[in-house]
């Protein structure tokens, strides 16, 4: 009963602020994507696909690797987290002045290899500092203010467009500013749980007690069975979670304006922080497991509308739709990775998660992509959808049934 009167622990907040920075920055860069793709490179559906695809699939490999390192450090995870942000601040203003679509996967690429240094670390911070029956809710937290700082990148870089003289590449330059905000407070705001003395990290207690906290050896077999089955319907899952520059795409194609792109894209980011921080909450009552299966659900039947959009009205409606299906169970997947993992081996396991969705990000990107320029973009939802229902299906079977 005394749960919802505990405070988040002070990290958590920061983090979260941090995170509000990051993607205030990137997301007055990610809806342009694929119109400087389309309307100024002259680059389709399909190199879409490949530029997200690639973006999130390198990333993947260093979320596992920087997770693990993050564990073997004794639960240091400050420079990762560190060295991400600042990384990914330092190239993303950059695709402003790319002259192709391939500097634009380079860059784009590049950008998420600091994504993928700090993202299981800085998960795995999350659970270290926050106790257990308030972690739907600390992830939830941090899942709306990301969410909120893509609404506020989004309006910024739409106010800029529409009442201004900037360019899109002059835009993209902008980004810099509360990007390298996000990176201060990391580096001045955030201590480590492990260095603050925190007994479930136990970085240095002994040689004898440093011995028996080493995680045994990296290896898909040693996993816990419940976390193995987790990320192999994580997967089937992520094959379906296209990315939402997709959704921007459609409008593109809709005749819709770049202002009201982004405004789009801010309105989406809206309704997931909403739903994102409710959505934590809630599943710290009922179960994360409970609120990831509605989460999978809910986006399969928002797939479902978009592919019936065929008016820049509907395209609001099933958007909006999406966003709000899409918040609910954000913060309840990472929640539920904190929940089945072991305390000494958290860094690794978020590694895992996060390298399963970013190993899917190609295919994805690709398959998507691919079955839009083939049969267009009703197939391309249509087909993500089938596969968000029977990914949903087969997690309360094999996963929640089993616990």
């Amino acid at each position: 009963m005394n749960v919802p009167r505990q405070r988040l622990p002070r990290v958590v907040v920061v983090l979260g602020l941090v995170s509000f920075c990051n993607d205030l920055a990137s997301e007055m860069v990610t809806p342009l994507i694929p119109i400087l793709l389309a309307a100024v490179l002259g680059a389709g559906p399909l190199a879409l696909g490949l530029v997200e695809g690639v973006a999130e699939a390198v990333a993947s490999w260093l979320k596992l690797w920087a997770g693990r390192r993050s564990d073997l450090w004794g639960g240091r995870r400050k420079p990762f987290v560190l060295a991400g942000y600042f990384l990914s601040n330092l190239v993303r203003p950059l695709l402003g002045v790319a002259g192709s679509w391939g500097a634009v996967v380079l860059l784009r690429g590049v950008d998420r290899v600091g994504k993928g240094l700090r993202t299981a670390p800085r998960d795995a911070l999350v659970a270290d500092a926050t106790p257990p029956a308030l972690r739907g809710r600390a992830y939830g937290l941090h899942r709306a203010l990301d969410n909120g700082g893509a609404m506020g990148g989004a309006l910024l870089a739409a106010a800029c467009l529409s009442w201004s003289d900037l360019s899109l590449p002059q835009i993209i330059l902008l980004s810099a500013l509360p990007g390298f905000a996000g990176v201060a407070l990391v580096a001045f705001a955030v201590r480590d749980h492990a260095a603050a003395g925190a007994p479930d990290a136990r970085p240095d207690a002994g040689a004898g007690a440093g011995r028996q906290a080493t995680p045994p050896p990296l290896a898909w077999r040693l996993l816990d069975p419940r976390l193995r089955r987790y990320f192999l319907v994580l997967a089937l899952f992520a094959l379906a979670r296209a990315s939402e520059t997709f959704i921007v795409l459609r409008g593109h194609e809709l005749a819709m304006s770049v202002p009201m792109l982004l405004l789009l894209w801010a309105a989406m980011s809206f309704a997931k922080a909403v739903t994102a921080w409710f959505g934590g909450r809630f599943g710290d009552r009922v179960g994360h497991g409970r609120v990831v299966l509605l989460h999978w659900l809910a986006h399969g039947l928002a797939f479902q509308l978009l592919a019936f959009v065929d008016s820049p009205a509907t395209l609001w409606a099933a958007a909006l739709v999406f966003g709000i299906c899409a918040g609910i169970g954000e913060g309840a997947e990472r929640a539920l990775v904190g929940e089945i993992g072991n305390a000494n081996e958290r860094g690794t396991a978020f590694g895992w998660y996060n390298m399963t969705l970013g190993l899917a990000a190609i295919p994805a990107g690709l398959f998507f992509g691919g079955v839009w320029a083939a049969f267009g973009a009703a197939a391309a939802f249509l087909s993500g959808g089938a596969l968000a229902l029977l990914a949903a299906v087969l997690l309360r079977t094999a996963v929640l049934a089993r616990r």
